[in-house]
């Protein structure tokens, strides 16, 4: 018999797998898979269950957020490529930007199905140094917002939280300043935020890298925005082409693609990964892993 591993992150968004879990369960049995089940009980559980248990199993299914996600592609990408089973995800965040960019539902019980299909999608995945992202690392304002907005905040306002908490912080964040080295490209210059996905939602906000990427091309998607000319009139332009996804054209903005990245900044800068925080560093490398993770995705 097939064997599963299903992990849950009990407090993950609105918390809609508990009122399911039963009838969640039952679609993985009827799929034929005999079923281990743990619930998450720390930080960095996921990827303890998955690093122990992953070698002995044919799928593993996480629901939760996409830091609980993360958790498990750091648990995955510690396998060789033969040994990593396959990914189902049953997505319960505030945001799913995963979810979003592969068309999971975010109800459980369709997830569920989905998870339990055999379709099969090749996901490139971000290497960050020695960690491993699923869809953004991000640095400056609104980074921190995903991982210091409280959890309740997330739940009650979804995409708004982070919009509106992130209009909070970047009139009062002093820019950085950044070289970034990429395809035989220098670009310096003083930046407020920055971003490297690989996703059609980011913090919520669908399209912000554009309508038209791909997931599988081995290729980021590459956001600067830079220090405003003029503060008054340039901040309230920055919100509003996040909000309207409309970046190509301002002049407030870099967008670029790349599949390997150079960051070097005077001093140490905070990062973020996948919403969780991904540590402090003067100096980043990032690049793609292509096609290195292997998830169920509705059939098209």
């Amino acid at each position: 018999m097939k064997k599963m591993l299903v992990i849950i992150n009990p407090v993950s968004g609105k918390q809609q797998i508990r009122a399911h879990l039963m009838e969640v369960l039952q679609i993985f049995s009827a799929a034929g898979y005999e079923l281990t089940v743990f619930p998450t009980a720390y930080r960095g559980h996921v990827t303890d269950l998955v690093r122990e248990y992953g070698r002995k199993v044919d799928r593993i299914v996480v629901s939760g957020g996409d830091g609980t996600l993360n958790e498990a592609i750091t648990g995955l990408m510690s396998f060789t490529e033969e040994e990593r089973p396959v990914l189902g995800y049953l997505p319960s965040g505030s945001a799913n930007d995963v979810a979003y960019s592969l068309k999971i539902p975010g109800d459980p019980v369709p997830a569920a199905k989905i998870a339990a299909g055999d379709h099969i999608f090749r996901m490139d995945l971000g290497r960050f140094e020695e960690r491993f992202f699923t869809y953004v690392a991000g640095f400056g304002a609104f980074t921190a917002v995903t991982y210091e907005t409280p959890q309740q905040e997330k739940n009650l306002l979804g995409y708004s939280a982070y919009v509106l908490e992130g209009a909070k912080s970047i009139g009062g964040i002093r820019p950085i300043h950044v070289k970034a080295e990429y395809d035989g490209i220098t670009l310096e210059d003083d930046i407020l935020f920055g971003m490297v996905s690989n996703a059609r939602s980011v913090g919520g906000m669908h399209d912000l890298a554009g309508k038209d990427v791909g997931l599988d091309d081995g290729i980021f998607e590459v956001t600067l925005v830079r220090k405003p000319v003029l503060p008054l009139v340039d901040y309230p332009a920055i919100v509003g082409a996040l909000l309207t996804r409309n970046l190509a054209d301002d002049p407030n903005f870099y967008t670029f693609q790349a599949n390997r990245i150079r960051f070097s900044f005077p001093d140490e800068i905070k990062w973020v990964l996948d919403g969780e925080f991904g540590g402090a560093r003067q100096e980043a490398v990032i690049e793609t892993v292509p096609k290195a993770l292997s998830i169920v995705v509705p059939e098209a």
